[in-house]
């Protein structure tokens, strides 16, 4: 491989250059046809190809010599269960599975929402709708009721899939009332909801609607893989829509395997029957891209671990993992870290475990600030990359392209552009900006395979998010620039970019200077209304276990920290040093919900975030009383 090369033919000679990585895939009927272009400018990929996405992450395999290896680690600390899944094995539980899909009427188009926490089986249910050509959708196992009847209402699935409860670090969830109520909710009805019974909880099922999992698979015969066209969807992922309606992404079969298996080489350099460990969730694109189908249709092995980074028991669980599987790849958000930094700063935790199989650390989901990936590095040993990407995209828009050699680090990069995303920094009015200015990080169209095609039940609305806002491009919603070198610096998202008196400032900048200081373990900076200057900077910041420092002196040493780095102009002159921060389970911190805590509005908690009860210790903190 050659990154040059290839991302020069991905732009140039684009149908040829996307056929020739779709040779690396078992069709049943090889594409002839690259991109498609549609009248929005986006294209429909391999438009005369037909597949089946299931087949080629697991039969294939089977059938190539690969029945024996295992496939998929299941890893529960908080259950103490360990599970291993041959090829062969996951390919036999999957078609007993869409069997017992098939029998409830389940065929290629319907939808199946999955409703699961991190145990095999969802895995299990999203490769047995690939099989069938039925298109899942997997909501994350414990979001609240509204948000879920929400989703079913847009998805309408004939099937609705759960299990009778999630596991955290100290309690249990019980998912099947959460759902019993979205679907008193929702307006739409599933025919049949199945669930996955667990010991820890068993759920009531409702007869003549629910079916017991494990029990309906008696006397099933499994089922084949459907022929499906390269174009047909394959999944529906919801991500958060400004509207509050949840934007449901569709994303193609043949255009996303071909895109994951060739990035499971160009950015993560994983060879067949080498270990995967993606710390994230199937509730998330990650989780679809790099715990499911990337790594399977690689011929590697995936871990799924139903756990924590720290509390699960200790700040070495990620150590532990890597240790025990002989891990290749380490893929988890920069929030993982920065929690394995905090309980464990100098990594005394890591002593004992073997990493020596350990080859390189990827991060994504949020912005690596440079002093975690220092941490990370110097601690480790290993290669550490930032690369960057979103739901809508399914795979690395930006990254380090390790697979056709390392190009050097610059922390707070992720890097350069990945083959078919011709990456642009905008200004507002469309033009593009010099180097090293910061402006809107767009995409010209068409886009690569593997991106988002539309979203479900209103294309409309796909043109108006994304392609609207730049004639002939691709909306990030992310602001960044390009150096000299042309790496890409992403700086969060563009209404994190705040206006202090007629001065445009990165809040991620800002960010990027508060972890500098070692008493810092954990930051967010946020942009609320300011009567005089427009909007001013406020800063968050979480303190490592053992700092000595009052909350006043820190707060005065990174005010003057910040005011150095980047100057007077920055006016940052409030830092508040806080317990914990509002994060998405997924890690993200919920910067919107801090701005209206500091500005005292009006507060809708939405059911993505992982710690509720922190709302009011904030708001406390952001306005307190008189």
């Amino acid at each position: 491989m050659s990154y040059v090369r290839d991302y020069s033919a991905s732009l140039q000679r684009r149908d040829s250059f996307w056929l020739k990585q779709a040779q690396q895939l078992h069709w049943f009927k090889e594409p002839a046809t690259g991109a498609s272009l549609q009248a929005d400018g986006c294209a429909h990929w391999f438009a005369d190809g037909e597949l089946n996405v299931a087949f080629m992450a697991l039969d294939y395999h089977v059938d190539n010599g690969r029945g024996e290896q295992t496939a998929l680690i299941y890893d529960s600390p908080v259950t103490a269960t360990k599970q291993q899944f041959s090829y062969r094995q996951l390919r036999d539980e999957v078609a007993l599975f869409a069997g017992l899909l098939q029998q409830q009427g389940v065929k290629p188009g319907d939808r199946v929402v999955i409703y699961m926490p991190m145990i095999p089986q969802a895995a299990i249910a999203m490769l047995a709708c690939a099989r069938l050509g039925a298109i899942h959708s997997v909501v994350f196992g414990g979001f609240a009721a509204h948000e879920l009847a929400l989703r079913i209402d847009d998805a309408q699935p004939k099937v609705v899939i759960s299990a009778s409860c999630g596991i955290e670090v100290h309690r249990v969830i019980a998912y099947k009332p959460l759902l019993d109520k979205a679907l008193e909710l929702s307006h739409y009805q599933p025919q049949r909801v199945i669930v996955w019974q667990r010991p820890q909880a068993p759920a009531q099922l409702s007869a003549g609607r629910d079916i017991d999992w494990q029990q309906a698979l008696r006397g099933v015969t499994p089922a084949k893989c459907a022929v499906m066209p390269a174009t047909a969807p394959l999944y529906i992922l919801y991500t958060s829509g400004t509207t509050g309606k949840p934007k449901g992404v569709v994303r193609d079969s043949g255009g996303y395997a071909v895109a994951l298996h060739y990035s499971m080489q160009m950015v993560y350099g994983l060879k067949p029957g080498e270990v995967m460990f993606t710390a994230s969730d199937v509730g998330w694109v990650v989780g679809h891209s790099y715990i499911v189908y990337g790594p399977l249709l690689a011929g590697a092995t995936t871990i799924m671990y139903e756990g924590k980074p720290v509390k699960t028991p200790d700040a070495a669980a990620f150590w532990r993992i890597c240790a025990e599987y002989r891990v290749q790849v380490l893929f988890a958000a920069p929030t993982a870290f920065r929690a394995i930094k905090k309980e464990d700063p100098s990594g005394a935790l890591m002593v004992g475990h073997d990493l020596s199989a350990l080859q390189r650390i990827y991060m994504a989901g949020e912005r690596l600030d440079p002093p975690t990936y220092e941490w990370t590095r110097e601690l480790t040993g290993k290669p550490v990359y930032d690369h960057w990407w979103q739901t809508e995209s399914g795979w690395a828009i930006c990254a380090n392209p390790v697979g056709a050699g390392e190009y050097p680090v610059k922390p707070g990069s992720a890097t350069l552009p990945m083959p078919g995303y011709d990456v642009q920094i905008l200004a507002a009015d469309g033009s593009p900006v010099a180097d090293n200015e910061q402006g809107a990080v767009a995409i010209k169209l068409p886009l690569p395979p593997g991106c988002l095609t539309s979203i479900w039940g209103s294309h409309e609305r796909f043109v108006q998010s994304y392609l609207s806002e730049f004639p002939g491009y691709y909306s990030s919603g992310d602001g960044g620039y390009k150096d000299d070198d042309g790496y890409v610096f992403i700086m969060g998202r563009t209404d994190d970019v705040i206006n202090v008196a007629g001065h445009r400032l990165s809040t991620g900048e800002m960010e990027q200077v508060l972890a500098l200081d070692p008493a810092v373990a954990e930051c967010a900076v946020i942009g609320v209304h300011d009567e005089l200057k427009g909007q001013i900077p406020i800063g968050l910041v979480i303190t490592k276990d053992g700092v000595e420092l009052s909350p006043q002196q820190l707060s005065e040493r990174l005010v003057q920290l910040v005011r150095n780095e980047i100057g007077a102009l920055a006016c940052l002159r409030t830092v508040v040093v806080v317990p914990r921060l509002p994060k998405t389970r997924s890690g993200k911190i919920l910067r919107r919900l801090l701005r209206e805590l500091a500005e005292g509005k009006p507060v809708n908690v939405p059911s993505t975030i992982d710690d509720p009860a922190c709302v009011d210790e904030l708001k406390s903190l952001l306005n307190p009383p008189a």
